[in-house]
């Protein structure tokens, strides 16, 4: 394990536990797993047009949570029910696009050698999703008490809520690298659960849940590093201990 995969996980996974925390709080904890496989069809598609596929699965991410976003000012149906509509489609497509080694690369993840493109705009990226999360969390603790006190405080409500979507969405194409399709969705949630548990109010809910999704993700990929194995499961693990630990705890 390079100290340069070390450092994008990291930041990717203070990303997953700042993004999670206002997940759990919003109700769409089951929305995170299915909103990963929207990336399977841009997988397929770069791996066909032969570039990065993590690029393509990001397009896919983005372009899903805009999709999502518009549907459901429309359709009057929840999030979660408009993503579980989106991956059940999004999934049988990626699963034709692609296959054998590459699908499961997909599916489970796998941190190889990052290029130096792949570095700077995972960093940038991170960042990008750090900083609105810190900057907009006033106006998100207030759509999420009520829309309507939202709109009456100037806020706009549906802006905020797609910036929300797409940093969601772009937080789940950073992790890809390191716990594939079917794991991210789980560091999104599990810290931001734990940390839930534990809390006594949003700050600290906010820090535990970085602190523990950033523990999990150092101590897994040592583990999958020794082990020479798939970093995904093993960081996965480690949250889920966390997790169990927070019972007796609490």
């Amino acid at each position: 394990m390079t100290i340069e995969t070390l450092l994008l996980s990291i930041t990717m996974a203070v990303a997953a536990g700042l993004v999670g925390s206002f997940a759990v709080m919003r109700r769409m904890a089951l929305a995170a797993d299915p909103m990963s496989h929207v990336a399977l069809p841009g997988i397929g598609v770069a791996l066909a047009l032969h570039i990065n596929p993590l690029f393509g699965a990001l397009a896919m991410l983005l372009f899903g949570a805009l999709l999502v976003w518009g549907v459901e000012g429309k359709a009057r149906l929840g999030t979660e029910a408009i993503i579980g509509v989106l991956f059940s489609v999004a999934l049988a497509t990626g699963s034709l696009m692609t296959s054998g080694e590459d699908l499961i690369d997909a599916l489970f993840g796998g941190a190889g050698v990052l290029s130096w493109p792949e570095l700077c705009f995972g960093l940038i990226a991170s960042s990008a999703v750090v900083a609105f999360v810190v900057l907009q969390r006033n106006k998100l603790v207030v759509m999420l008490v009520s829309p309507d006190v939202a709109r009456t405080a100037g806020i706009d409500v549906r802006r905020l809520d797609l910036l929300y979507l797409e940093t969601f969405a772009l937080t789940i194409g950073l992790g890809l690298r390191f716990l594939g399709v079917l794991l991210m969705g789980a560091l999104i949630i599990i810290p931001a659960a734990t940390a839930k548990r534990l809390a006594r109010n949003l700050t600290e809910m906010l820090v535990l849940a970085v602190s523990i999704a950033v523990v999990a993700t150092a101590a897994g990929n040592w583990l999958a590093s020794w082990l020479h194995r798939p970093t995904g499961p093993f960081i996965v693990l480690m949250a889920a201990a966390c997790f169990l630990l927070s019972f007796l705890l609490r």
